[in-house]
């Protein structure tokens, strides 16, 4: 008699090497099933942005090309896990369901109700860690809270040395035949009516191969000046792994020992890759502020900041989501943003600082915007980092901090190499004015052909009287205290 099979429940690791939940149920020897469940139904989930969504569809493509390579097939369900799981298991007569951890509130509710459902019929269930490489649970202070501080909790990370090594792809599958499976296109992630994802297509290639390339390429060429190159969008200068991570195309612990290994290699990355390793560190912390604050994008950490006198303009929000702020800078990075679904870092923080501060308008409106823009939009990093921004969150940007888009522009995109390629209306400026065009004289206007107000727009705000603006809000915020 032939052994039950196990099925593996694909969550936010989709991949085949370093997947604990697979290679154990490969390591089983019976046949396996392998499921992926888009569960729009369950409470306590975050709903994926359009560009999320765009992503899932390719990636999810990509793990099916995979699993054939190894014999099997991937089983797509919709509704709630807790309902699919236990139909599936009923169907294919499983013994087991098999599944990684994602430790964040909402998923792990999910997969409680999901190991209930299982128990009432007799299957087995069993959970692996996956997603980060530190338990969250592990990492709590005296006080019982979780980390607030970067600094600290990196150098605790770093302390308790490399994590465990990771798995290799199983070897060939035994599927189950004949098992029910929606398509991708019946999901329907993708967009039709219009479709508008023509500059993600270009840009990005899903999927665990390609995160793997990325990696390797990174390794070879760029880590080296990375150090001193991550914050200048005009040059190829970043891993632009996040939404290979976000989707567990790759685990941090394939980077992390992939990192350490060029390291040992080439003793003069070193510098460079351990700032690259500090930038995964930022992912887990933002992960571990996530596990312990599960309403990140919908409270301020800091409770201070629930009195803060945010404004309300939909125009002002509308004209930074379209990139026509009239600051060079953050319209090249709001249409970076729409075209791509990416956003260089260095530019993300000056974009969402001209929202909050120079606009006076809530973090979480801007949050939400990348949410539903970013093909990265990590529920860990996203909200953590327009906090940090705000001022409102774990070790946290002074809010009286205020990003001159000005200089920011000029220090990190000196040519205007980068204004050029996404305000192309600007091109023509020199160098020099290219990121305050409105401090040409009217003839060099004329010569680049740049009308103010017209081709492109004065400034939304004159940054000196945003940056008062926004002190003189906050000081109203602590008198209030």
């Amino acid at each position: 008699m032939s052994p039950a099979p196990t099925i593996v429940w694909f969550r936010e690791s989709l991949r085949l090497s370093d997947h604990p939940a697979l290679y154990a149920a490969a390591k089983s020897g019976g046949p396996v099933v392998c499921s992926y469940i888009y569960d729009q139904e369950s409470s306590g989930l975050r709903h994926l942005g359009a560009a999320t969504r765009w992503w899932l569809a390719q990636s999810l493509r990509a793990l099916q090309a995979d699993l054939k390579t190894l014999g099997a097939d991937l089983i797509i369900r919709r509704g709630r896990a807790a309902q699919v799981l236990v139909e599936l298991a009923r169907e294919t007569r499983a013994s087991a369901v098999y599944w990684n951890d994602v430790a964040q509130a909402g998923p792990r509710r999910v997969a409680s109700s999901v190991e209930a459902g299982l128990g009432e019929i007799g299957v087995a269930s069993r959970v692996f860690p996956d997603d980060l490489l530190v338990d969250p649970a592990t990492m709590s202070g005296k006080d019982g809270r979780g980390p607030r501080v970067f600094t600290p909790f990196w150098k605790r990370v770093l302390a308790l040395g490399d994590p465990p090594k990771p798995l290799p792809t199983p070897g060939r599958l035994a599927a189950v035949p004949n098992v029910v499976s929606l398509t991708v296109d019946e999901l329907m992630l993708e967009p039709t009516r219009p479709d508008w994802a023509g500059g993600l297509r270009a840009t990005w290639q899903a999927g665990e191969r390609a995160a793997q390339q990325r990696l390797g390429s990174f390794l070879e060429s760029a880590v080296g000046s990375y150090a001193g190159d991550r914050d200048r969008p005009d040059i190829d200068a970043t891993s632009r792994l996040s939404p290979h991570l976000r989707f567990g195309e790759i685990s941090p612990r394939q980077i992390w020992y992939a990192a350490r290994f060029a390291a040992e290699e080439r003793p003069a990355l070193a510098k460079g890759i351990d700032k690259f390793l500090s930038e995964i560190g930022w992912r887990e912390f933002s992960r571990h502020l996530l596990y312990n604050n599960p309403d990140l994008a919908t409270r301020n950490l800091q409770p201070s900041f629930d009195a803060f006198p945010w404004t309300q303009d939909d125009a002002a929000l509308a004209a930074w989501q379209r990139g026509r702020t009239g600051y060079p800078i953050v319209d090249a990075g709001m249409r970076e943003l729409w075209h791509t679904g990416s956003m260089h870092n260095r530019v993300r923080m000056v974009a969402a600082s001209l929202l909050v501060k120079h606009l006076l308008l809530d973090w979480r409106q801007g949050e939400q915007w990348f949410w539903d823009t970013l093909v990265d939009a990590d529920a860990g990093s996203n909200p953590a980092s327009w906090q940090w921004v705000a001022g409102s969150g774990a070790d946290a940007a002074p809010y009286f901090r205020v990003f001159n888009p000005v200089l920011q522009g000029e220090k990190f995109d000196a040519n205007g190499s980068y204004v050029r390629r996404w305000v192309p209306e600007l091109a023509r400026l020199p160098a020099g004015l290219i990121h305050q065009p409105w401090a040409a004289k009217p003839l060099e206007l004329a010569e680049a052909g740049v009308t103010l107000g017209r081709s492109y727009p004065a400034p939304i705000v004159e940054h000196k009287h945003g940056r008062e603006r926004a002190l003189a809000a906050y000081a109203s915020l602590r008198t209030s205290d």
